[in-house]
Parts: C-alpha cells; sequence; structure tokens
C-alpha cells in the first residue's frame, strides 16, 4: 500500500498522469471533477469487491476492502513530495512503484484494483480472456484521456500501464516463475529419490530408449524424469543433480502455469 501511494503521490498525480483500470479511472475522474482521489478509489472499487466477494470468497473481499481503504487513508494523510520533473522518469517509476504495490497486494491475496475481479467474471461468460478483456478496458480508458486530457498525456500514461503491468508480473511471477526440468540420467532412481524425499517435489517417469550418445547408437532403455520447481530452487536441484550424476543430460524450459500435483500454488486473484 505504502509502494503504491509512493506511486501515486509522489510521481504521477502531481503531473496529470493516469493508469489503466479502476486506478487509472479514478486519476481521470480526479482531474476531471477534482473530487479526493481517495474518495473516488474507495467508491469505484465497492462493486467489484461485492463482485469477489460471491466469486473468489469472504476472506478475498474483506482483505481486498481492508487494503483499499488503507490505501485512499495514505493518500489522504501521507504527504509525498513530488520527487522528479522528467515526464518520462514520472511515468516509468511512478508505474514502477504503483505495480510493485498492486503485485505484492495479489501476492497476499487480494487486489488493489476491480478491473481483475470484472475481467474474470466476464472471461468466464465470454470467450474473452482475463487478459483480453483488461486490455479492452484500458484501451476505452486511455482513449478517453487522450480526448479529455491530451493526447500526450494519454501516450505518457500508457507507458505507465506498461511499466506497471511488467512490474506485476515480474513480483506475482517472475520471483517464483515455474521452470520444467528434464532428466535423462543412467542414476534415474537415486535422482527420482532425491526429488521426492530430500527437495519434497513431485515427478513424472517416462520410459524411454536412449537414441544417440557419445559412442554412437545406444537402443537400451532408461526411465527420463521430469518435474515442475521454482526459477529460485533451480540452482540448488542443479547441484543435487550433479552429486548424483555429472553427466546427466538436464533440459529446462520456464511454464507458464500449472493445476494439481506437488506444486506451490500462486497466489489465488
Amino acid at each position: 500500500m505504502l509502494s503504491a501511494a509512493l506511486g501515486l503521490k509522489g510521481f504521477l498525480l502531481p503531473n496529470g498522469f493516469i493508469d489503466g483500470g479502476v486506478t487509472g479511472i479514478s486519476m481521470l475522474a480526479n482531474q476531471l471533477s477534482g473530487l479526493s482521489i481517495s474518495l473516488l478509489i474507495v467508491a469505484l472499487n465497492l462493486p467489484f469487491i461485492v463482485m469477489g466477494y460471491y466469486q473468489l470468497g469472504k476472506l478475498f473481499a474483506f482483505k481486498t476492502l481492508i487494503t483499499i481503504l488503507a490505501l485512499a487513508l495514505m493518500l489522504l494523510v501521507i504527504s509525498f513530495p513530488p520527487l522528479t520533473q522528467d515526464r518520462l522518469l514520472i511515468a516509468v517509476f511512478g508505474g514502477f512503484f504503483l505495480g510493485a504495490g498492486i503485485g505484492l497486494t495479489v501476492r497476499g491475496g487480494a487486489v488493489l484494483d476491480g478491473t481483475e475481479v470484472l475481467a474474470l467474471y466476464l472471461s468466464k461468460k465470454t470467450a474473452l480472456s482475463v487478459g483480453d478483456v483488461v486490455l479492452l478496458i484500458n484501451l476505452v480508458i486511455f482513449g478517453a484521456a487522450a480526448l479529455l486530457l491530451s493526447v500526450e498525456t494519454a501516450l505518457y500514461s500508457i507507458l505507465v500501464y506498461l511499466s506497471a503491468a511488467k512490474t506485476i508480473d515480474f513480483i506475482i511471477e517472475g520471483i517464483e516463475e515455474y521452470t520444467g526440468v528434464t532428466i535423462i540420467s543412467a542414476h534415474s532412481e537415486e535422482i527420482r529419490r532425491m526429488l521426492t524425499e530430500k527437495l519434497g517435489r513431485g515427478a513424472t517417469i517416462y520410459a524411454g530408449r536412449r537414441g544417440f550418445g557419445s559412442h554412437g547408437q545406444r537402443r537400451e532403455a532408461i526411465d527420463i524424469i521430469f518435474t515442475v520447481t521454482t526459477r529460485l530452487e533451480v540452482a540448488r536441484l542443479k547441484t543435487e543433480i550433479d552429486r548424483i550424476d555429472p553427466q546427466a543430460f538436464v533440459v529446462m524450459h520456464s511454464v507458464r502455469e500449472t493445476k494439481g500435483g506437488l506444486v506451490k500454488r500462486r497466489p489465488l486473484h
């Protein structure tokens, strides 16, 4: 909440930039009407908190309500001096601090912006994905900013949105990005035990055959191990594999999302 408040009052609001989503609508309404940004953020998010209550449960709605009220209070009572006059720095770092606040809130099981709750609801009712709905909403907001404020302000605001979105993605997914690991080794049973007993990871065993090795064609049967871990744990996994079989063939790739199994779940939002 403090990070989001810094992004808003220290960078964006003093310079007339907006963001996407409900926060962006609140900032746009603040510039056009002069109403308190704290009041607007609470009032415009209330319908989405109610929607979140029915979609994601009481705890989610309660956390989100407390978070938004606390942000509104911070914006009302804490004074952040403008930190720079450079419009590019304002857009990039305003988006960064706002995005960091939103991302950390999501990791805590709540949201600072009700747009995602609406997008989740519409994605279930239509063929659009959550990302498609958020994009369409933000296109309308930035189009309105271009008409009501100026094209330059709208363009800088799009930069704010992009900076915030990238920061949110990194905090939610990048820190603990899933990595799929395929291990081919003659010591597959030892590696499987290490994964399941020492690291507490699930593992799937494929029955395979070697194709071609350093000594030509090799057709003997071999077990192939597949597991999913987080990026923070990859280094430890590689160290453990090297202890068992330094010659193991290991392939790694990013995994966008997983469902089920013994995989640490990301926060639901």
